[in-house]
């Protein structure tokens, strides 16, 4: 059932920008996993509760730069751990080291296993497309350019954001919204008709915060719709199949 208010009206909006993970790709489970794999031994070494992939993974990790993932989860335990660098040892008690040895074995699962596009995500941006509306992604994972090469999906944009262009342009990650602000720099388009499609907290933040023109959540879980409402999204679906997509005439006809 499509909810009322989820609708891309395509007469006020030029662009749509999409999160990558969980959005468009199906690597935010492969994130959640890596990041259970890798904090639940460095708290099984200090007694501490097991990573909980909802409470933990949902509210401190998820949508945020790696480094900043481990930062807040470790915040909300009251733990302090030193920062290191990234010329340490993958694994070390510091916040470099967490955060290396998880974006190694984020790695290896994705070379492993490839990387599989949501359809309903793929239908929409074909749709976009169609009816002559341009399309960006974004993430904050400095993976996203091979995450989204890697599904097969890099004709089906016309701007591309990662984490490593925040690192070389010096762009905080989300909820700031610089790399949904870079994107739309890059298609030329004011914030305001431009749409934001995100699942993460931070980036439901991010978009409402860079005066974007409408913030579509996805809870594909079901369970946060009235925490992405009080982040900031217009409106909430279960599945980017019930969104629907008016205005302009489609290319072609």
């Amino acid at each position: 059932m499509v909810a009322n208010d989820a609708i891309l009206d395509l007469d006020g909006l030029r662009a749509v920008v999409l999160d990558a993970d969980g959005v468009v790709t199906d690597t935010a489970r492969v994130h959640a996993a890596a990041w259970k794999h890798v904090l639940d031994r460095f708290l099984r070494a200090r007694g501490g509760t097991p990573f909980d992939v909802r409470a933990d993974y949902l509210t401190h990790v998820d949508g945020r730069p790696r480094l900043d993932g481990v930062r807040t989860f470790l915040a909300s335990r009251g733990i302090t751990l030193p920062e290191g660098g990234p010329g340490g040892e993958p694994g070390r008690e510091t916040v470099w080291g967490i955060g290396q040895a998880k974006d190694a074995l984020f790695v290896r699962e994705i070379r492993e296993h490839g990387v599989a596009a949501f359809p309903s995500a793929v239908a929409l941006l074909h749709e976009l497309r169609r009816r002559g509306c341009r399309t960006a992604v974004v993430s904050a994972s400095r993976h996203g350019r091979a995450v989204v090469a890697a599904a097969g999906l890099m004709h089906l944009f016309d701007v591309l954001v990662d984490g490593g262009d925040a690192a070389e342009l010096g762009l905080p990650g989300p909820p700031d919204p610089a790399l949904f602000l870079e994107a739309a720099r890059r298609l030329e388009l004011p914030p305001a008709e431009v749409a934001v499609v995100e699942d993460a907290l931070p980036g439901v933040r991010a978009g409402r915060g860079g005066g974007f023109g409408l913030v579509l959540a996805v809870d594909r879980g079901g369970s946060r719709s009235a925490e992405l409402r009080a982040a900031g999204a217009d409106a909430v679906v279960g599945d980017l199949a019930e969104a629907s997509v008016t205005g302009r005439v489609p290319v072609g006809r």
